[in-house]
């Protein structure tokens, strides 16, 4: 990746972290507006998108390290849901780990089901966000939740899959699956949990 790639991403994640910011602030809304869970509309998130070791709260050493669950997708969102697929790895299962700090960094700790999945051929479905100019992306994040929906909450970087594709994949701004090679990623420079590589996609 070169050097102007990787300024072009960090700016990009700081623009979602701000965004994460103002939802951490907002985190009581949660539980007085949101539908129940397993109801219609319900949100994809935890009830408490903070996390108990302040995490996910500005001025934390680490704001982005406990995340905000996989995102809500608003059912006024002019973008359809997800559809239920069995051939997929759920959100849910990517949004199940804790955090643990050592020394003076807070570091996620992922579940035994994310760990099996690493440097695995896996299939995920989501919505692309382009980093690159064109109708057809060979490098772009896939997240739980249009990034575009003025109504949608986004998530933590647990809801986020930067992919690298075999080849071109055509920009839609509904929800695509890809399959590729899953990594699970430590202490990755740019904040990412997951990345999909050799990625094509698939109906």
């Amino acid at each position: 990746m070169s050097t102007d790639e990787r300024l072009w991403l960090r700016r990009t994640w700081l623009r979602h972290a701000a965004a994460l910011g103002a939802t951490a602030i907002a985190a009581p809304v949660w539980g007085q507006n949101a539908p129940a869970a397993g109801t219609a509309g319900a949100p994809n998130a935890p009830a408490a998108p903070v996390a108990a070791d302040g995490s996910g709260v500005p001025g934390h050493p680490n704001p982005l390290a406990g995340g905000t669950g996989m995102g809500y997708h608003s059912p006024l969102s002019a973008f359809a849901p997800l559809p239920q697929r069995n051939d997929v790895v759920p959100w849910s299962t990517l949004a199940d780990f804790t955090t643990r700090t050592v020394r003076q960094r807070v570091v996620q700790v992922y579940s035994a089901a994310i760990l099996a999945l690493d440097q695995r051929t896996v299939r995920l479905q989501g919505f692309m966000t382009p980093l690159d100019p064109g109708l057809r992306q060979v490098h772009f994040l896939l997240s739980s939740v249009p990034l575009t929906c003025p109504f949608c909450t986004p998530g933590g970087p647990e809801s986020l899959v930067q992919v690298r594709a075999r080849r071109p994949v055509r920009y839609s701004m509904g929800a695509i699956v890809v399959e590729g090679r899953f990594h699970v990623l430590h202490n990755d420079s740019l904040g990412f949990f997951y990345r999909i590589t050799h990625a094509i996609e698939v109906d």
